[in-house]
């Protein structure tokens, strides 16, 4: 029985207030949250909370015939839990049903992966915890920030205990193999990896409300039909999206959510067809085979690479900056440097200093900044002075050490007795 994987992503970032050399020694206030706030109540009223209420009533409809499963970040539920603690309590009443799985990622949304083993393990760890304390289960499966993963990535994802590993489908890693099968990371023999099906789930996400494309417009019957047609040849149809989708990518007019609402029935109309989360797969899937990744691949963009946040100078040189002072800041373990330099991890801010998305970047997610350029400048002058302030830290450590006691040579008068 072919089975359907859905996985939304639910991230929202701190975005950077205009920070200069002026602010630097003066100001260590880098967020603007006059603009945080409106964001995050703008994708809350027209994304958020309809796409849980949709969810919630599917749940109920289909009495567990219908199951999801949501990837949330940590940057997300703190600015939830500051503007729009609404949005977490629907998400609390979707974990309540039993019936929607939350798969893990990294605290900050971050690429830590990549530079800091240690904060990698540091994020992903305290992200599974709020989560279990939030949902009341502890995350087995993990999906790193855009998709990102690789031989490495698998092989920590298994030392940490997780189970099963989301990641993109992409052409050049499968070959002539389908992403509708069950694989092995070649580097983690004991875990499960679900690979996105780029083309089907981009009908949604790219393609749903483009009155150009040949498959508009989409209903829940036809896609399903598209579904139905891979019955002979699929286990698992993996499914990823953000859940921007939803109200803010695709307009509500698109019909995105009545879409969504309507696709259960027209997929369970044949009954060879369920709905699975990553860690429900039934125990007759077994993995079709070892799937070797070398080379770091995400959803990102054509080329599935990471150019989106390393691929100009200025990317490069400012995330190298962050990731040198890592050891420092842990050493410090100021509790307010820990948290800023969290945040100024979160993938976003690298991603606003591509030149490849400036002509068009995409309208649910755009750019604060007026170019690469200055979001480049900002960030930067953001990181000097988060350094200065790290130093003061430093210093002021040292002259609170405690002093060595000076070793007596003078014995005491016992000692000289004897």
């Amino acid at each position: 029985m072919p089975a359907l994987c859905l996985c939304f992503t639910i991230h929202e970032p701190y975005q950077l207030r205009r920070y200069t050399v002026f602010d630097m020694g003066q100001s260590s206030v880098y967020e603007d949250d006059d603009r945080n706030c409106e964001a995050v109540l703008r994708a809350a009223r027209l994304c958020y909370l309809p796409a849980c209420e949709m969810l919630l009533k599917l749940v109920r409809r289909f009495e567990g015939a219908f199951v999801v499963s949501l990837c949330v970040s940590g940057t997300a539920l703190d600015l939830f839990e500051q503007y729009a603690p609404e949005v977490t309590e629907s998400l609390c009443a979707l974990a309540a049903t039993g019936c929607v799985e939350f798969v893990a990622e990294t605290s900050a949304h971050s690429l830590a992966f990549l530079y800091s083993r240690e904060e990698f393990d540091r994020q992903v760890k305290t992200q599974s915890t709020r989560l279990k304390s939030l949902f009341g289960k502890k995350p087995t499966a993990f999906m790193h920030t855009e998709c990102v993963f690789n031989n490495d990535l698998a092989a920590a994802l298994q030392q940490l205990g997780f189970k099963t590993a989301l990641a993109q489908g992409t052409d050049h890693v499968l070959g002539w193999r389908s992403p509708n099968w069950v694989y092995r990371p070649v580097s983690a023999p004991k875990m499960q990896l679900l690979l996105r099906n780029a083309t089907l789930s981009d009908d949604l996400s790219l393609r749903f409300g483009d009155r150009t494309w040949s498959g508009w417009p989409l209903t829940a019957d036809k896609y399903a039909s598209w579904l139905h047609s891979l019955a002979d040849t699929a286990d698992i149809i993996n499914i990823y999206n953000d859940i921007h989708i939803f109200g803010l990518r695709h307009a509500p007019d698109t019909g995105i959510l009545d879409f969504m609402a309507a696709l259960p029935t027209a997929l369970l109309a044949d009954n060879r067809f369920s709905f699975v989360t990553p860690t429900s797969l039934p125990a007759k899937i077994k993995p079709a085979g070892d799937v070797d990744v070398p080379q770091f691949m995400s959803w990102e963009d054509n080329g599935n690479d990471l150019t989106s946040w390393l691929g100009n100078d200025m990317q490069k040189d400012a995330i190298h900056a962050l990731y040198g002072l890592a050891a420092r800041v842990r050493a410090c373990g100021d509790k307010m440097l820990l948290h800023d330099y969290e945040r100024l991890q979160t993938a976003d801010h690298f991603r606003h200093m591509s030149t490849k998305w400036f002509s068009g970047p995409r309208q649910d997610r755009p750019s604060p900044f007026d170019s690469p350029y200055d979001a480049y400048i900002t960030y930067m002058n953001v990181l000097a002075d988060f350094e200065l302030r790290l130093e003061a830290a430093e210093l002021a450590g040292k002259e609170h050490k405690p002093r060595r006691a000076r070793k007596s040579n003078v014995r005491s008068g016992t000692d000289a007795s004897v």
